[in-house]
């Protein structure tokens, strides 16, 4: 039987399933019947032929030996292998056989037993690794990370992106946001000193300043923020009656945040402000308010109304008392009543002559 083997290709020849020799470019022919088989395949890639142990090609044929890559990657490590010198693989424990004829194989070696190891990779060999095999981990701008293996803490994480092995260790990473966050209370109900049921809504902010100690003693951080804030606005409105919160808006918010800052210690936690956004009373409560208000605003309209007529009763005795010791006065003002009817009359007709008279006196 006729063999043609190419240039890019090897060929294997076995004799009664026993290897005989490696075939490279060329003719050959050989008797099927005599127990001859013969294997082809393509220099490229991964050597297939496994019909006979690597071990024995590689000692029985050196020119095989000089044509191949032999990787063996050992336990807790693993393999990038590299085409051309670009990553294009994963090799994990075990042993590789590869072409290196018309492509350049190399492997580089990676040691999974530590986990910070996984930091030094570049981005393109991390590229090609599963994420199955290692940990990546972003801290983001105003957020501080508490690293662990094992349950153990190893380190503080600043911002940045981080890699670490998963081999070996458990690897588990807290992030904790160091921002200033805001805390809304809406419509708390909380009774007055007499007995009167009013809604507080309350904006505060605070930021965590201990991200470590809070990891490991607080769980559910906001929701314990948000139960001391409550506390906090009964505790004082619980104090007064509503006459006397609504006086002292402003001293309430006072109050609730130096209160805060003194329990901000058991949180881990800082305060940066606290204060009261609205008092929202019962609908009957709003009404009589309302009701207190408009009569207020109406004694002051009138008070308004009944000093300005004194003021102008005030003016008016003036002004007669000076007419009545000036006579030019007195006539002048005479004039100033003429012109203000004879500006509302378009026509006047007169039948006697005693009308026009009366007007000539005035005049003179």
């Amino acid at each position: 039987m006729k063999y043609q083997i190419n240039q890019n290709q090897c060929g294997f020849l076995l004799k009664d399933g026993r290897f005989a020799r490696t075939l490279y470019c060329g003719t050959y022919h050989f008797v099927k019947a005599l127990g001859y088989e013969v294997v082809v395949e393509d220099m490229e890639g991964a050597v297939k032929f496994d019909k006979v142990p690597k071990e024995i090609l590689l000692e029985e044929d050196k020119a095989f030996a000089g044509k191949v890559l032999g990787i063996m990657v050992p336990e807790g490590h693993m393999g990038i292998l590299k085409e051309n010198g670009v990553a294009k693989k994963v090799l994990t424990e075990g042993e590789y056989l590869y072409w290196n004829v018309w492509n350049r194989y190399s492997m580089e070696l990676l040691d999974m037993r530590e986990p910070e190891a996984a930091g030094s990779v570049s981005k393109a060999c991390m590229a090609q690794i599963p994420l199955k095999y290692y940990k990546k981990i972003e801290i983001q701008p105003g957020e501080l990370g508490i690293l662990y293996y094992d349950n153990q803490v190893v380190r503080e994480l600043e911002t940045g992106t981080y890699y670490y092995w998963v081999y070996a260790k458990d690897v588990v990473c807290r992030i904790v946001d160091l921002k200033v966050k805001p805390l809304e209370i809406s419509g708390q109900e909380i009774l007055t000193a007499d007995r009167i049921g009013i809604r507080v809504n309350l904006m505060c902010t605070y930021r965590v300043v201990e991200p470590r100690t809070m990891i490991e003693t607080i769980k559910n951080l906001e929701n314990q923020v948000y139960a001391c804030v409550q506390l906090v606005i009964r505790e004082y409105i619980g104090r007064y009656r509503l006459d006397e919160l609504l006086e002292q808006k402003e001293e309430i918010s006072r109050f609730i945040l130096e209160r805060l800052r003194q329990e901000e210690k058991d949180y881990c936690i800082e305060f940066h402000s606290a204060g009261i956004k609205d008092i929202i009373l019962p609908g009957e409560i709003r009404d009589i308010m309302n009701t207190v208000l408009v009569a207020e605003k109406r004694a002051q309209a009138n008070v308004i109304t009944r000093r300005e007529e004194v003021a102008s009763t005030r003016s008016l005795l003036n002004t007669a008392k000076l007419m009545d010791e000036n006579k030019t006065l007195y006539k002048l003002k005479e004039m100033e009543c003429l012109e203000r009817i004879c500006a509302q009359v378009g026509n006047i007709q007169v039948g006697g002559g005693a009308l026009l008279e009366q007007l000539r006196e005035l005049v003179r």
